[in-house]
């Protein structure tokens, strides 16, 4: 007992150890001491019924102090016990290839339990082993539980740990032999000598020998995507990638947003460019709304970076804060850059504000713009050197006419059809959400990442005017172009819509890669609309694409605000609003609408897609369980030796009786097996046997013949014996595995 008690005890403490490097601070309390005494006090009790019980009781005290988990919850069911036991350990287990090392415990509570569950299962198996004075496995698996975490995390003073690995390793060989062996002693003692000696070998010294630091035994980390493909707006068609990489992990409110990170506000003629303007602050007060200003209205966001190769910081919606570890720069307009880049593993916190007015709230708001947005190089500058004058200027319509001129003459046709479309009005939103509305669901556009170009016409113009078939970048420079020649502040943002929700923490891949649009509204800030079809749906019910936006209410109220327009005006088709247009089915998960944008086909079809996998794959088994035994037995028949063929008959009656659960031993004679046959299924077995005998014992010049009359007897006996067993026990003997020595 006492010897348990040390080498158990020694060992633990160095596999705790070990274990607690992946923590920055250390976690205090005696937890990894508690589960320690928890794993080893159950192999001092006896007898060994009592030493059952004592690692059961352990096992569930272990559940509580790690995982929180109460053993009391087993009662009744023990559904409210295993589920959160299950499902806090598996998310704190892949957290570990998400996360750099170390961690902060009080950050990831999941991960500091499973290392408290690594902790106690170590010394368990190792107090285990050595209770039971097994020397081999008790150093195995004191060398896995204190070298695997080296493989997480090097580093450190790996010399000097590795040296007292070593020594516990030797300490727990030579502990629990009863005459400890010189040569393992010696063994062990060269090869802690041959430690030290390497150790200053440059080859080996080197932290790149065999990479072994780096070895993971979960999966390979992702490679780092870039998402620009979408975010840049040639227009020239997108291909998402084959293979879905997660970009981000974001802790917030289960409440939809779109992850902004940054906006394109330059218009060049052609195409939308990122070049955020510096606001000053008196600018900045008077565009941030008054809500923005109330820390307790913001939204935070716990970001954890992906396998996302960018420099923007990314918060949901218009983010107004940020607190990041590395060095970040605002740019201007609440985008903000990480020089050189963002970090796999790297955490920061966005605060957002996340405005989300009514219609009829947004609908009051006049068309009254600050001179940030209103003067050259600012939001209304539709290209360089042409500022178009705000939205309900007198006399506005023959300016911008004779702005478009030269290089902007083509879009001249989509300025047309944006007054067609947004009406005469006095509301700029009546104009937003009627091109919103127009572009997403009743002007007859289709989304395609593949989309056709006018020869002649600039992108915009030719999307507008002819194809109308394109992707995100399309409909919101086309919708953020035609806002802004109707004079009202627009941009486009780019970003990633919502990606998947699930236990508090949005999973965001490249598929989610996005572009919309913000328009400025007094009293509001930037409200993101967009006209993607069937991209993603924002949340707030001003925008037709929310699950929550009113059509009929809101066609009542703008109709009244707007004449001649082709959504909301007299005789629109405002009857069809939220309801997408698609022709062509979204290739891509993050083209489909919340509720179905986490997965890639309805719940009831996944039911169908998994049981039709399970089947397969118990198809696939059985298929491979009957080949296997359909080919050693065919393998056993390659010879021309009667004598070989004598024994491949007798192999192969024996298996089929093992397969129907019948003892036939491997030293049985041909009588035995016939007797068995016969006294079993109460079919003759005498003549297979007698054919047997005589093929393996006979002259040579007959046997041949009767070593051919013997595997005719044996299928002869095999047809009869099916007949006369059920379906059910004849599949089971088919798909029987022991035969193969695996029952």
């Amino acid at each position: 007992m006492a010897r348990t008690v040390a080498l158990a005890g020694i060992a633990a403490f160095v596999v705790a150890a070990n274990w607690l490097r992946f923590e920055d601070p250390r976690s205090g309390g005696g937890k990894p001491f508690a589960l320690a005494v928890l794993a080893i006090a159950p192999f001092l009790l006896r007898p060994l019924w009592l030493r059952a019980a004592g690692v059961v009781v352990s096992l569930g005290l272990a559940g509580w102090v790690a995982l929180s988990v109460s053993p009391l919850r087993l009662w009744p069911g023990g559904a409210a016990y295993f589920e959160p036991l299950g499902s806090r350990f598996g998310h704190g287990f892949l957290d570990f290839y998400e996360f750099r090392l170390p961690i902060q415990p009080e950050r990831h509570p999941r991960m500091h339990a499973v290392i408290l569950v690594a902790i106690f299962a170590f010394v368990l198996l190792i107090a285990l082993a050595v209770a039971a004075r097994r020397a081999l496995p008790a150093v195995i698996v004191f060398l896995v539980g204190a070298g695997w975490p080296a493989t997480l995390l090097a580093g450190g003073n790996e010399l000097g740990r590795g040296i007292v690995i070593l020594a516990v390793a030797l300490a727990l060989l030579a502990g629990l032999a009863e005459r400890p062996s010189r040569l393992a002693v010696g063994a062990a003692g060269a090869v802690l000598v041959g430690a030290l000696a390497l150790s200053s070998s440059p080859a080996v010294a080197k932290t790149a020998f065999l990479n072994w630091q780096q070895w993971n035994p979960y999966t390979k980390p992702e490679h780092a995507v870039s998402v620009r493909y979408v975010w840049d707006a040639r227009y020239t068609g997108i291909r998402f990638p084959s293979k879905r990489t997660t970009v981000l992990t974001i802790r917030g409110p289960s409440r939809s947003q779109y992850w902004r990170a940054t906006v394109l506000d330059r218009f060049d003629g052609t195409r939308w460019l990122e070049h955020p303007w510096r606001e000053t602050p008196a600018e900045s007060s008077r565009l941030l709304p008054a809500g923005a200003r109330k820390r307790k209205d913001w939204v935070r966001q716990d970001v954890t970076v992906g396998a996302l190769d960018d420099d923007h910081l990314v918060g949901a919606s218009v983010p107004v804060a940020y607190a990041v570890d590395e060095v970040a720069v605002q740019a201007g307009q609440q985008v903000a850059l990480v020089p050189g880049g963002l970090v796999r593993g790297s955490h920061y916190t966005a605060w957002s504000y996340a405005a989300e007015p009514t219609p009829a709230e947004v609908a009051r708001v006049p068309a009254v713009y600050p001179r940030a947005l209103t003067k050259p190089g600012r939001e209304l500058d539709l290209a360089r050197g042409v500022t178009v004058p705000a939205f309900g200027v007198p006399g506005r319509q023959a300016t911008v006419s004779r702005l478009l001129t030269g290089r902007l003459r083509p879009y001249a046709g989509v300025y047309d059809r944006a007054r067609e479309v947004a009406g005469r009005t006095a509301s700029p939103y009546a104009a937003a959400v009627a091109l919103e509305a127009w572009l997403r669901s009743t002007g007859g556009f289709t989304y395609s990442e593949q989309p056709e170009s006018v020869p002649g016409l600039p992108p915009l113009v030719g999307f507008v005017l002819e194809t109308k078939s394109g992707y995100c970048q399309h409909f919101a420079g086309a919708m953020a172009l035609m806002l802004r020649l109707l004079g009202i502040p627009s941009r486009v943002a780019a970003g990633f819509a919502p990606g998947h929700y699930r236990d508090g923490t949005w999973t965001v891949s490249d598929h989610d890669a996005h572009a919309w649009v913000e328009v400025w509204f007094r009293g509001y800030g930037w409200l993101p609309f967009d006209p993607t079809p069937g991209r993603g749906r924002l949340s707030g019910t001003y925008s037709s694409t929310a699950l929550g936006f009113d059509a009929q209410a809101a066609a009542a109220l703008l109709r009244g605000l707007v004449k001649g327009g082709e959504v909301f005006g007299q005789g629109s088709a405002s009857g069809v609003i939220g309801h997408d247009v698609t022709r062509r089915t979204p290739r891509s998960i993050g083209d489909l609408p919340p509720g179905v944008a986490s997965t890639s086909a309805p719940a009831g079809h996944r039911a169908h897609s998994l049981l039709f996998f399970l089947l397969l794959l118990a198809a696939a088994v059985a298929l491979l369980v009957i080949a296997v035994k359909h080919g050693r037995r065919r393998l056993r028949y390659l010879t021309r030796d009667p004598r070989g063929i004598a024994v491949a008959c007798a192999r192969e009656l024996t298996e089929y009786l093992h397969d129907q659960r019948l003892p036939a031993g491997p030293t049985a004679t041909f009588n035995e097996l016939g007797e068995t046959v016969t006294d079993t299924f109460g079919v003759d077995g005498g003549r297979f046997a007698r054919a047997a005998t005589a093929a393996r014992y006979g002259v040579p010049g007959e046997a041949r013949d009767e070593a051919a009359a013997a595997r005719a007897e044996l299928r002869a006996l095999k047809r009869k014996l099916r007949r006369s067993l059920s379906t059910l026990d004849r599949v089971r003997g088919l798909l029987s595995v022991r035969s193969l020595g695996l029952g």
